[in-house]
């Protein structure tokens, strides 16, 4: 039997715990492509490694994960619009670009270079087999994302689903 702190070393996976660390070193199935099937359409809400975060496509069809808060004032990303080649918070109307910089400041003077000092948390993502891939952990250590056999058959003949299963990654 576990001790209750070895179960919380081993079982959280949130940012800065040991077990969150290690999964950020590989890259993670985190969408099927099909929920985010065009450009500019809806984003889409996800939870994985007890991070909340909201996924788009934007209009040049790169895709992006970004918190799910505003770092403005907080208000969720969800409901913002997603317009060109960004996601649009619809409190204030700052908008962020897949890397997570602040493109847009609509109650800003032209002027201001205040935008260019505020940066969201991002993730980078990539698409094979069907499947929204992201890698969470530090750029300078980021790995090629993995050839699984199934990720390079065509896409007319394979089929992917997904499940949701609600439990710790033991």
């Amino acid at each position: 039997m576990l001790t209750v702190q070895d179960n919380e070393l081993i079982t959280r996976t949130g940012p800065g715990t040991p077990a969150g660390d290690l999964f950020r070193q590989y890259w993670l199935p985190v969408l099927l492509s099909s929920e985010l099937p065009e450009p500019d359409c809806p984003p889409v809400r996800l939870r994985i490694l007890a991070e909340d975060l909201v996924g788009f496509r934007a209009t040049s069809g790169a895709i992006a994960l970004l918190a799910s808060n505003c770092p403005h004032r907080g208000a969720s990303l969800f409901f913002g619009r997603n317009e060109e080649e960004g996601l649009r918070c619809v409190y204030h109307g700052w908008k962020f670009d897949v890397s997570g910089a602040c493109v847009d400041m609509p109650n800003e003077p032209a002027e201001s270079n205040f935008k260019h000092k505020i940066h969201h948390t991002a993730y980078p993502c990539q698409e094979a087999g069907g499947v929204v891939w992201t890698y969470m952990g530090p750029a300078q250590l980021s790995p090629e994302l993995p050839q699984f056999e199934w990720t390079l058959v065509p896409p007319d003949q394979r089929v992917v689903s997904k499940c949701l299963q609600e439990s710790n990654w033991v």
